[in-house]
């Protein structure tokens, strides 16, 4: 349970900052602050709901146990000392979430790279699927998708593709979508109607700052070239297409969407530093989660995590063994937040199991 002790430092510590942001002082302290400000507030409120409500348990406590108080009195303040203690549970379950460590890169926007894996032609039919029901789901959430980087198959399937998914918590909604999606389906291209089992790959990054990230310019090697369609048909006379390689890691990054070559290296660049970050994080979470396995998985992006299976119209999670009979509506977009919510659930479950483990 949640001490008054924990309450009372949550309650002191955004009086502090309130009052530290309106003496004003440096704008770099005073972005930290409203940044810290804005993340606390809402885990105040809850804790001061959950005083106020102890409060109240102790103060009808009293009437009902005080001998001079009236009968009639004593049994309202019994039935009301029931009700509060019925939702106290309730409260304090919230600001225990509320108060759960805090993924810095959640409230981040994202970075998505989907591929197609094994599966050829029906692989790449089943990513651009994929790539829809992102693109869907971010619409439905009001967010703004843009395609930075795509490659083509010759059936109008993708081999790979990366999209800039931006607005307000895209990666702590999307995290939890990295690994490998696998589709059971009878392929269109299929004459004996049997079902086919193919796989995409799907990554999610944090979009990673400049001060996140520093990449030191003579760090990269940078070539332009031509940017191609599918099939291999030219899609522009110049060499507007960048790829950007990072010497120190090897990461290798392109970007050919636009025709404008300092466009197409902006972009690039943005990916870039998603995956340097990206890859220092999962490096830190690594040696975080060694002490403990971690239920929704560790992003690792050969972990398979979920079946789309077509002929009976479902689709599974292996991780929290979800399964929704709505893949309509789940390739439309409408029910990835069942799925989503689930995760964030179950992800939340494990934090705090950990921290009773260790309190």
């Amino acid at each position: 349970m949640i001490g008054e002790e924990q309450i009372g430092g949550i309650l002191k510590r955004l009086a502090e900052l309130e009052a530290t942001m309106a003496e004003g002082g440096a704008s770099d302290d005073f972005v930290r602050l409203s940044k810290e400000y804005a993340e606390l507030s809402p885990v105040a409120k809850t804790a001061q709901a959950v005083r106020d409500l102890r409060t109240e348990i102790a103060d009808l406590g009293g009437m009902v146990a005080d001998p001079d108080s009236d009968a009639e009195m004593r049994e309202l303040a019994t039935e009301e000392m029931a009700a509060a203690r019925e939702r106290l549970p309730e409260l304090e379950a919230e600001l225990q979430i509320a108060m759960l460590p805090r993924d810095a890169a959640d409230t981040k926007n994202a970075i998505l790279e989907v591929r197609a894996g094994t599966g050829g032609d029906e692989a790449a039919l089943f990513a651009a699927d994929l790539l829809r029901m992102y693109q869907r789901y971010a619409e439905i959430n009001g967010w703004k998708f843009e395609l930075m980087d795509v490659s083509e198959s010759d059936l109008g399937g993708i081999r790979d593709a990366v999209a800039s998914i931006t607005g307000r918590g895209v990666f702590a909604k999307l995290k939890f979508e990295s690994g490998v999606h696998r589709v059971q389906r009878v392929p269109e291209t299929e004459s004996q109607g049997r079902i086919h089992t193919s796989a995409a790959t799907v990554a999610v990054l944090p979009e990673a700052e400049e001060i996140d990230v520093e990449v030191d310019p003579s760090d990269l090697r940078v070539d332009t070239y031509r940017a191609q369609g599918a099939g291999g048909q030219h899609v522009n006379k110049t060499d507007s297409a960048i790829r950007i390689t990072h010497l120190p890691t090897g990461v290798v990054v392109q970007c050919q969407d636009n025709k404008s070559q300092h466009k197409n290296r902006a972009q690039a660049m943005k990916v870039l530093r998603a995956r340097l970050y990206d890859a220092e994080r999962q490096k830190m979470e690594g040696e975080r989660a060694s002490a403990r396995k971690e239920q929704v998985g560790s992003g690792d992006r050969s972990e398979r995590i979920r079946t789309y299976n077509f002929p009976q119209g479902r689709v599974t999670d292996h991780r929290i063994n979800l399964t929704l009979y709505k893949l309509e509506k789940m390739m439309s977009g409408e029910a990835v937040d069942e799925v989503v919510d689930a995760l964030i659930a179950d992800h939340q479950a494990s934090l705090l199991a950990d921290l009773e483990d260790h309190g």
